[in-house]
C-alpha cells in the first residue's frame, strides 16, 4: 500500500517530540557569490519540529565567505568558503552552546557531495549517538547508493521534507529509547526503514508536496540571528541583495534594494525542460501558497525586519492566472501592494500576468530563456511555448536575427508594466552549433539596445540599465535522471567511465562520484578523468572553450565576431 507520508505522521501528537535535539547543517553554494538567500527549507523544517516540542537549531555554512590571503589567491574578491578545520571548530562550539543533539540533518543540492562527505566524518566524531539524515537535491538524485558514499549517514530523505521530518524525528527517539534491534523487532519505527544497506541500518525517507502549503508554517529565520559565535548572520544576508550586481549572481538589476529577504510562494514547475533536475527529483506536479498567505508573511517580514524587496525564487511563480488577480486586490487588503518584489516565470507567461503583478508591487522578473535559438529551444523542450508565437526579427551589430517573438514581446510587456526583466542562458548544450550560441548572444545585446533605448550614453542610467542585462552564462550540466543526462550517456561513458544498472541509473562506484564532485559548479567547465575539458555541444572544442573565455571575461560581443 502507498501511502502519503502525512498519512503516516498524522498520528505525531504536538508534544510528542518534547525534547528532542536536532541541527540542521546547510551547505555552501557557489563560492564566488554572495549569501543573499537564507536557507528557508531547513528553517521551514526547524519551525515544524519545534511546534512538536523538539528544540532545532541550523548551522548555517554557506552564510561564511572569509577575505584572507587564501581567498586573494584565488581571486575570490567576495571571500572564501570556511574551510573543514573551520567547520570542525564550528560545530565543536554549537555543540558546547546547545548540548548533545539526537538528530543531524544535512541540507544541500548534488553539488554539496564533497561538503557533506566531509560534515558526516566529522559530526559522527563529535557526535556518535546522534541520528543523520541528508537531505535535498543530493539524497534525492543519489539515493540509496549515497550510502556508500557517506557510510556515516543513517537516512536519506527524498523529495520535500515537510512531513517525513516529523517520522524522523520519531524514529530517532524509538531508536535512542529502546536501541535498534529492539525497535526494528517491537515494529515501532516508520515503513520508511529499509534494512541493512552497505553494512549499516538505513532508513529511505520518500517524501512528497504537502497537501496544503498554507499550513506550513513560516521559516523559524530567528533561529539564524545567532550563529555559535554570537553573530546575526540574518542581518548580513537581509543586507546582500537577493538580486543585483553586488550579490554576483546571474540576476543582474538596475535599481537597488537595501534590505530583503526571500520566500518560496510556490514549488515544483509542471513543464519539462530537459535538463532540469526538477523532473529527476518528482517535482513536476505544481503547488502553491494563496495570495492571502503570502501577504500575511509579506506582512510580517517587512514589519519585523525593515525590508524594502521580498523575493520569490520560486521555479515558477505565474503558472495559475487566478492567483495573480488575486494577490492585487489582497496585498491592498494587507497593506503589503507598496512593497517592491520579484520572482521567477516562463516568458510565455509574460502576458496580462506582468501588469497585474506589476499592480502588486513586482518590479522585477527572471526568465529561464536558457537560448534564443530555434534548434536549442527545439532540443531543450522549450520550443513548444517559447516558438508557438513565430519570431520577430531584429538586427544586431548590422546582421539580421529572427529572435522568438514570445521572448521580444514578455521583455517588451515587462517594460511596459514597470517591471525590470532579465534572462538566464546556458551554453554547450547538445546539439548546438556556434551560429546557434551567436543568436543567444545577439539577444542579450538587443536587450541592452532595449533598456538603453533613449538614455545618454555615458550616463550613469545608462550604466546601470547596460549593467542590468545579465551576461553570464552557464555551462551545460547533466544531472542524474534528467532527459539531458540520458542525451549525453555516450559522453558520460566516454570522458567519465560511468556505468549504468538495468533500470538505467548510474552504477555509484567510484568514476560516477568522480563526476559528481565535478558538479560544485554551474558556471564552470567539466574536466574528465584525464583532466581534459569536456564539451557536449558541437562545437569544436578550441572554439567552445573560446567563447567560454570571452563569456568569463565579460566579452560576450566578441563571440559574434567568430567565423
Amino acid at each position: 500500500m502507498i501511502y502519503h507520508p502525512s498519512d503516516l505522521s498524522s498520528n505525531i501528537g504536538f508534544i510528542d517530540l518534547e525534547g528532542l535535539k536536532i541541527t540542521f547543517i546547510n551547505m555552501p553554494l557557489r563560492e564566488s557569490a554572495l549569501p543573499n538567500t537564507p536557507p528557508e527549507g531547513p528553517a521551514i523544517l526547524s519551525a515544524i519540529v519545534r511546534n512538536y516540542g523538539a528544540i532545532p537549531s541550523i548551522i548555517d555554512l554557506n552564510a561564511y565567505r572569509i577575505k584572507d590571503n587564501i581567498a586573494k589567491n584565488k581571486s575570490l574578491k567576495n571571500g572564501r568558503h570556511i574551510t573543514t578545520k573551520e567547520f570542525k571548530s564550528l560545530f565543536e562550539r554549537h555543540i558546547q552552546n546547545v548540548g548533545d543533539q539526537d538528530i543531524i540533518g544535512l541540507s544541500g543540492k548534488i553539488t554539496t557531495l564533497k561538503w557533506q562527505e566531509d560534515v558526516s566524518t566529522i559530526v559522527r566524531e563529535l557526535q556518535p549517538e546522534s541520528f543523520i539524515v541528508s537531505g535535498n537535491g543530493l539524497a534525492t538524485e543519489i539515493k540509496a547508493g549515497l550510502f556508500q558514499w557517506i557510510p556515516e549517514l543513517d537516512g536519506i530523505a527524498r523529495s520535500e521534507g515537510d512531513d517525513i521530518i516529523l517520522l524522523i524525528c520519531k524514529d530517532a527517539m524509538v531508536i535512542k529509547e529502546l536501541g535498534m534491534k529492539k525497535a526494528i523487532n517491537t515494529g515501532k519505527l516508520s515503513p520508511y526503514y529499509a534494512g541493512e544497506i552497505n553494512g549499516g541500518h538505513r532508513f529511505i525517507y520518500e517524501g512528497d508536496r504537502p497537501k496544503n502549503l498554507d499550513n506550513i508554517p513560516f521559516a523559524a529565520l530567528d533561529l539564524l540571528e545567532s550563529d555559535p559565535y554570537g553573530h546575526n548572520i540574518l542581518e548580513d544576508y537581509i543586507k546582500v541583495p537577493v538580486w543585483g550586481l553586488k550579490a554576483n549572481n546571474s540576476s543582474a538589476t538596475p535599481f537597488e534594494m537595501k534590505r530583503s529577504l526571500t520566500t518560496v510562494s510556490s514549488r515544483g514547475c509542471p513543464y519539462a525542460c530537459a535538463f532540469c533536475y526538477r523532473g529527476a527529483q518528482g517535482e513536476r506536479n505544481y503547488g502553491m501558497r494563496s495570495a492571502e498567505h503570502i501577504a500575511i508573511q509579506i506582512k510580517e517580514y517587512v514589519d519585523k525586519y525593515n525590508l524594502d524587496f521580498i523575493g520569490f525564487p520560486d521555479d515558477n511563480f505565474a503558472v495559475d492566472k487566478r492567483r495573480i488577480d488575486e494577490m492585487v486586490h489582497v496585498f491592498k487588503e494587507y497593506g503589503v501592494d507598496h512593497i517592491r518584489w520579484g520572482t521567477h516565470t516562463r516568458m510565455d507567461e509574460a502576458d496580462e500576468r506582468a501588469y497585474k503583478m506589476a499592480e502588486s508591487g513586482c518590479i522585477y522578473i527572471g526568465f529561464g530563456a536558457e537560448s534564443a535559438d530555434e534548434h536549442v529551444l527545439t532540443l531543450m523542450n522549450k520550443g513548444g511555448f517559447i516558438l508557438k508565437n513565430g519570431f520577430t526579427r531584429k538586427k544586431v551589430n548590422g546582421k539580421n536575427y529572427n529572435f522568438p517573438t514570445t521572448m521580444v514581446d514578455a521583455v517588451k510587456n515587462c517594460r511596459k508594466a514597470g517591471i525590470h526583466a532579465n534572462c538566464t542562458w546556458i551554453m554547450a548544450y547538445p546539439g548546438e552549433e556556434l551560429q546557434h550560441l551567436q543568436t543567444s548572444i545577439a539577444f542579450i545585446m538587443w536587450q541592452k539596445e532595449f533598456w538603453t533605448a533613449g538614455i545618454q550614453p555615458g550616463t550613469k542610467d545608462f550604466k546601470k540599465f547596460e549593467d542590468g542585462v545579465n551576461q553570464k552564462i552557464f555551462t551545460a550540466t547533466a544531472y542524474p535522471g534528467t532527459e539531458l543526462w540520458n542525451v549525453v550517456r555516450p559522453d558520460l561513458k566516454k570522458h567519465f567511465d560511468i556505468e549504468f544498472d538495468q533500470y538505467g541509473d548510474p552504477i555509484c562506484d567510484d568514476n560516477f562520484h568522480n563526476y559528481v564532485l565535478e558538479l560544485d559548479d554551474a558556471t564552470k567547465i567539466l574536466n574528465d578523468m584525464q583532466g581534459n575539458p569536456v564539451n557536449f555541444g558541437e562545437m569544436p572544442l578550441d572554439q567552445f572553450l573560446q567563447t567560454r573565455e570571452y563569456v568569463d571575461n565579460g566579452q560576450i560581443e566578441k563571440i559574434l565576431e567568430i567565423t
